[in-house]
This record gives structure tokens, sequence and C-alpha cells, in this order.
């Protein structure tokens, strides 16, 4: 069985949009934080790319809680 959110990945184009630019937001954070010193440009982008991801995993959990209203899913 899948989960909700595979689910919506799979079938939901909106959410894998969302679920796509999430991860290359997390990536180049992820590129970010393996420097050990970051240019006053890099620590703005850092703290932009932390909020523009918290921003679309609240979207994505709209969507997912939406989807588990509709469809009476209980799994987390």
């Amino acid at each position: 069985m899948l989960t909700p959110r595979t689910e919506l990945i799979a079938n939901n184009e909106t959410f894998r949009k969302l679920a796509m630019e999430h991860t290359q937001y997390a990536q180049r954070l992820d590129s970010l934080t393996q420097k050990r010193y970051l240019s006053e440009d890099e620590k703005l982008e850092e703290v932009r790319l932390k909020k523009l991801k918290l921003r679309l995993k609240d979207q994505m959990e709209s969507i997912e809680r939406e989807y588990r209203q509709h469809y009476g899913v209980n799994v987390a």
C-alpha cells in the first residue's frame, strides 16, 4: 500500500512540483552547510532558502491533510 505522500507525488502535479522544488532547496542548503565559511550573500541565501523550504513543506502538508480527509486515510 502506498503512503499518501507517495500517492500524491505519483498523481498530483502540484504536489509533485512542490516536492521537487523542496528537494532542490534542500540540496542547495546542503551544499551551503558543507562550506566552512559563508559569504554575506550566501548567509542571506541560506535564510531565504530555509524560509522557502518551510513554506513549501507547509503547502505540501496542507495538500496531504486534504487528501487524508477526502480519502479517509489515517496513515502518518
